[in-house]
């Protein structure tokens, strides 16, 4: 049986479909089910490193993709997951819950460095028989000091809700960067060069 020429995403983020298609990789989406608990799987455990948090949870998402990949009957393709947080100092900023933590969120994250890291994951196939590929990328973020007016006008847009650490980085929000180490697309949720390189170990083109 050939190849299939498109991989499956099983991420709800627009920012990783538009990362895939900027390396010109064909996808279709692998979207959880209504009954299941999407939001579930990404709740931490007490004493987790912020590391072993979003690689657990890439691995969980996976496993979960690999379900419904199988409950619904589909063709064999390979499966991608990706999980992305924010860490100041030690603690974890996930997606805020309203206006007012994002708010929160981005006044702690003025003036002052964070991380961002991306686990990504790799399923070759869903059969069984197949193991996963994953890996890590973590970047370094250092955000200007930011007023106060300016914070309540970008949460008043949206932007921040659904986004770790309350913000975009291909947003308004990128006006506020001044410095950046690391993986632009990881900051955005996708690594791109992690990403061909766990396609390119399983030996797809880019």
């Amino acid at each position: 049986m050939s190849r299939p020429e498109w991989i499956y995403l099983a991420s709800q983020s627009p920012r990783r479909r538009q990362l895939l298609a900027q390396i010109g990789l064909r996808h279709e989406l692998l979207l959880p089910d209504a009954e299941e608990d999407a939001e579930a799987l990404e709740a931490s455990r007490a004493g987790e490193a912020p590391e072993d948090y979003v690689q657990r949870v890439t691995g969980a998402k996976l496993e979960a993709a690999r379900l419904r990949w199988q409950r619904r009957g589909l063709p064999a393709a390979p499966i991608l997951c990706a999980d992305t947080t924010v860490v100041l100092g030690d603690q974890m900023l996930g997606k805020p819950a309203d206006d007012a933590e994002a708010a929160q969120m981005l006044q702690r994250l003025s003036g002052r460095s964070h991380r961002v890291l991306t686990a990504v994951a790799l399923l070759e196939s869903p059969h069984p028989a197949f193991a996963a590929r994953c890996v890590l990328q973590a970047s370094t973020v250092r955000f200007a000091a930011v007023d106060t007016d300016e914070i309540v006008r970008y949460v008043a847009s949206g932007e921040s809700q659904g986004k770790a650490g309350a913000y975009a980085i291909q947003s308004q929000a990128a006006a506020w960067i001044e410095h950046l180490e690391g993986s632009y697309s990881g900051v955005m949720g996708l690594p791109l060069h992690e990403t061909a390189q766990l396609l390119r170990g399983i030996g797809w083109q880019l």
